[in-house]
């Protein structure tokens, strides 16, 4: 990746973009007394993650940009644990839970291998 992109141009910080568009939309469904509950935390996991992939890129340090990505990951794995709760207490139906786990996973993996790469790249 050239050292001139931006974290605008880093495939999981779209992905990640579009499923906080998406736990926004699915959270608008909740029971409205979850409001400051369940869909405040989910919310803010999800903005999280994007957020903490672009902070990390503006850094401009390999070890900086992990540690964010880290953090990126902690947000997501939050958030997962939060769908699952959602889809516990029915607020997501089955189908919807599994498709924004799929989501997760997908940018988990993605995390993932950008935090390997500036790992060794920070070695």
């Amino acid at each position: 990746m050239p050292s001139h992109s931006t974290f605008q141009d880093l495939r999981v910080w779209q992905d990640a973009m579009d499923l906080a568009e998406e736990v926004y939309r699915a959270t608008s469904e909740f029971p409205k007394h979850e409001l400051y509950g369940l869909v405040s935390q989910m919310r803010r996991a999800a903005v999280s993650v994007p957020s903490n992939i672009a902070e990390g890129k503006a850094r401009h340090s390999d070890p900086d940009f992990v540690r964010f990505l880290l953090h990126a990951r902690g947000s997501l794995l939050e958030l997962q644990t939060q769908i699952l709760i959602a889809r516990r207490l029915q607020y997501l139906s089955e189908e919807r839970a599994i498709e924004l786990n799929r989501r997760c996973e997908g940018i988990g993996r993605g995390l993932n291998a950008l935090i390997n790469r500036f790992r060794t790249a920070a070695a």
